[in-house]
């Protein structure tokens, strides 16, 4: 991969992570587009690295909270975010044991197969749509509705399955308030994000067979670009204008479909 490239990806990553249209979705599409789809071990080593890169942009936008997450959670002060990182902890069981039990199925949706991405982004603009529609409250995220929002983020490892879009519009038709709903979404991923990254990034086998310069200037424009998506997205909640998502899932997911036919 060159440097041109891994700038593009980079962009494409950051800014589709937070926004509702699925960055693994974009990814497979751009990286088709780019040619970047010869060896699958660089493909999939791609997808991590990019990831990871917009996994520490949430740990930047959401600092201040992550830190009074850890120190309440480690003081087992039982207030309000030690039970926020609780409902946290729940939400990530289930894409946990999909990752755990599915590796190399889940491995082999990334292979550029771009009839699965178109179709999965109609069924993302679908969930936005509703979501869009759904009537204001604003109940607070239990124990049930934490598990829910996790399935829906399992789901949404399926590229063109939008993982912010999934969970903020499993949320919000919970009855879960929009911000309150954006917040969770984008929290309840760093840690399922950077323990896979981790895990993939120590594997000798996949570093040696990928130049490294250009996945770390992948990394960085996915960091930058994931900070300005991730604050641009949490306003763009609170306003309900997710349905101006939709129409575009179901554009790019029709011309992609047609494309590949």
């Amino acid at each position: 991969m060159d440097i041109i490239n891994a700038i593009i990806l980079g962009i494409i990553q950051g800014l589709t992570e937070f926004l509702p249209v699925s960055s693994s979705g974009h990814l497979e599409i751009f990286k088709a587009l780019l040619g970047e789809v010869k060896n699958p071990k660089d493909n999939i080593l791609l997808t991590v690295v990019l990831h990871c890169g917009t996994a520490f942009s949430t740990i930047i936008v959401f600092r201040k909270d992550i830190l009074k997450i850890f120190y309440d959670l480690l003081g087992f002060k039982k207030n309000e975010s030690f039970w926020f990182s609780i409902k946290i902890i729940i939400s990530m069981i289930p894409a946990a044991i999909i990752g755990f039990f599915f590796k190399s199925e889940i491995d082999g949706l990334f292979n550029g197969n771009l009839i699965i991405v178109g179709s999965m982004l109609i069924v993302t603009g679908v969930l936005l749509l509703l979501a869009d529609k759904a009537k204001i409250s604003e109940k607070k995220i239990n124990v049930t509705s934490a598990f829910l929002i996790g399935i829906s983020q399992a789901i949404a490892i399926i590229p063109g399955i939008s993982r912010s879009g999934a969970t903020i519009s499993i949320a919000v038709l919970l009855g879960i308030d929009k911000e309150n709903a954006a917040k969770f979404s984008f929290l309840m991923v760093v840690p399922l994000i950077l323990g896979a990254q981790a895990k993939s990034l120590i594997s000798e086998e996949v570093i040696q067979d990928s130049s490294i310069y250009p996945l770390i200037i992948g990394f960085f424009f996915a960091f930058i670009t994931g900070i300005i998506a991730c604050k641009w997205m949490i306003k763009l909640v609170k306003n309900s204008q997710l349905k101006y998502f939709s129409y575009y899932c179901f554009c790019i997911g029709l011309t992609v479909i047609i494309f590949s036919l």
